[in-house]
């Protein structure tokens, strides 16, 4: 099978023919259709992302839609000709998805939306599932809440405006004033972050209660101004960048929670991967009620011009989710 491999971080990929994987009792092979192109994925190639754990030589990518070819022994919820979506490979010595063909475990996977393309199928895994987890499996989110989103134009970012709007949250969002339009017609409310300080925001959107919920999808200062920003006693906040050193201070004084989310653990531990499959189930049944877009760069590219995919996303060349496609 054709495959791009990184043989030297911060390099170009290169096209090689490669032996074609062989499923394990519980895999199935996918013929891969479409492969997803996440910021973490760029990070990776360029060797800036430890936590990945990656071992070269490597094929990238972690996310994909493609059809069912084979299943191992032990795979019984999965059958040939099936169509799949997920977040399967691309970190530690996992092969990733800009190939051909990939043997994936089936815990990994769902039964791709029956009204989106392999497309859109393969842009949403591990968006939805990062969302999804901070939202839903750190902070509940429940009906009528406020939920605050950090950088709702970005990829985490306007899925978890979806999903909190389907869980019947009041949510609003933090954007600059170019992007508000783009966001609007997911239902969020819109907040100028550039004209408005955390305080000002605060007043004018929650009468000085704070949020009940926060999502943080940038890190650093913004991860700070949602501790002052979050309700007392009640309020929680999750960040998917929490990596830094912050000042606990402003949330402790308010009595709040804080989660970090952390989505490439059963990845690389091979632990609580049944837990994928069910996050991407909520997404299918999300897609096949059209209560989730996902955001598509207008472009489509090629396994031959994945080099070009990786360069325009790390030059911000892009607007929405990139998208290789693998015929």
């Amino acid at each position: 099978m054709k495959a791009q491999v990184l043989e030297q971080f911060g390099k170009p990929l290169v096209l090689k023919e490669i032996n074609k994987p062989e499923p394990k009792d519980h895999e199935v092979l996918v013929k891969i259709k479409a492969s997803g192109l996440n910021p973490l994925d760029v990070k990776i190639k360029n060797g800036q992302a430890a936590h990945a754990e990656a071992a070269l030589p490597m094929i990238l990518s972690l996310d994909m839609a493609g059809v069912v070819e084979e299943v191992g022994k032990d795979v019984h919820n999965f059958k040939v000709g099936d169509e799949v979506f997920g977040l399967v490979g691309g970190v530690s010595d996992l092969q990733g998805t800009l190939a051909e063909y990939i043997a994936a475990d089936a815990d990994l996977l769902a039964l791709k939306p029956k009204n989106i393309s392999f497309y859109e199928a393969a842009a949403t895994p591990l968006v939805f599932i990062t969302a999804w987890e901070a939202l839903v499996d750190q902070m509940n989110i429940q009906q009528n809440q406020t939920v605050l989103i950090h950088g709702g134009s970005g990829g985490v970012g306007h899925v978890a405006i979806q999903i909190a709007k389907a869980k019947g949250a009041k949510v609003y969002t933090t954007v600059a004033p170019y992007q508000v339009e783009s966001i609007k017609k997911y239902g969020a409310e819109s907040i100028d972050y550039q004209s408005l300080s955390v305080e000002d925001y605060v007043e004018t959107y929650t009468n000085g209660v704070g949020f009940d919920a926060i999502l943080d999808t940038v890190g650093g200062n913004v991860l700070e101004s949602s501790f002052k920003a979050v309700k007392r006693y009640s309020g929680h906040v999750a960040s998917i960048l929490g990596w830094g050193s912050q000042n606990l201070a402003p949330l402790s004084f308010r009595n709040g929670t804080y989660s970090g989310v952390f989505s490439l653990y059963p990845l690389l531990s091979g632990k609580s991967r049944k837990h994928f499959g069910k996050i991407l189930n909520e997404a299918v049944e999300l897609f096949e009620q059209e209560k989730l877009k996902i955001i598509l760069h207008p472009i489509a590219y090629t396994l031959e011009n994945a080099n070009e995919a990786y360069t325009d996303l790390e030059n911000k060349k892009t607007t929405g989710k990139l998208v290789i496609e693998i015929h």
